[in-house]
């Protein structure tokens, strides 16, 4: 008979996916964050100038700033708060090209569970907006809620029932895991997902 007092294993796993993640993000931002020093140096002792240059710098800051997002929507969530220069600070330079424009609201540093939570849900609304948009984070006494708006609003209800748990029967590619991982993650965190959508734009609560 089992003894009670033991814990299944499986029950503490570590999400070895979210742990995956965070590797490959870490390995892969220390040689972009080199090349984004070495293009700074050049520049500065004048070795590099012209459109070459520019184009190098700019998807090298591009990709650093992906990979930091990515480490954080994807990665393994602890304990740690990440402040809110940080990340304002990260969602600038993810909307550096324009399209997409994020409004970080909330005050103060946040965990980084709360942090995941709000960049899935990013993503997701990103997904939405081929032409790009407007997107605020805001918080109000614990509650999140997410919205975007845009022009069009191209909203796959496949994809979106992978959030309510409506249907999923839609087969997720690569680009659009975030629809499954949300609502994993919100749950964890013993929050409710309550996404909507509409043709004036995108809310997600949680």
């Amino acid at each position: 008979m089992e003894n009670p007092s033991q814990v299944n294993p499986k029950d503490d796993a570590p999400d070895m996916s979210a742990l995956i993640a965070s590797r490959i993000c870490h390995d892969l931002i220390g040689p972009i964050g080199a090349i984004v020093n070495g293009m700074e140096l050049l520049e500065l002792v004048g070795g590099a100038s012209g459109p070459e240059h520019d184009l190098i710098a700019q998807s090298a800051n591009s990709a650093s700033a992906r990979l930091r997002f990515f480490r954080i929507a994807f990665g393994a969530v602890g304990e740690q708060v990440i402040g809110q220069a940080d990340i304002k600070t990260l969602l600038q330079d993810i909307g550096c090209d324009g399209r997409l424009r994020i409004t970080w609201h909330p005050e103060g540093g946040q965990t980084r569970g709360l942090v995941k939570l709000a960049f899935l849900s990013l993503l997701c609304c990103e997904a939405a907006l081929p032409r790009g948009g407007q997107v605020d984070v805001i918080e109000a006494d614990g509650a999140w809620t997410v919205t975007a708006s845009g022009t069009p609003i191209a909203v796959d209800p496949a994809l979106w029932d992978w959030l309510t748990g409506a249907g999923k029967t839609a087969a997720l590619i690569p680009a659009k895991v975030q629809f499954a991982l949300l609502p994993l993650a919100a749950t964890q965190m013993g929050r409710t997902l309550r996404p909507k959508h509409d043709a004036a734009g995108l809310t997600l609560r949680f």
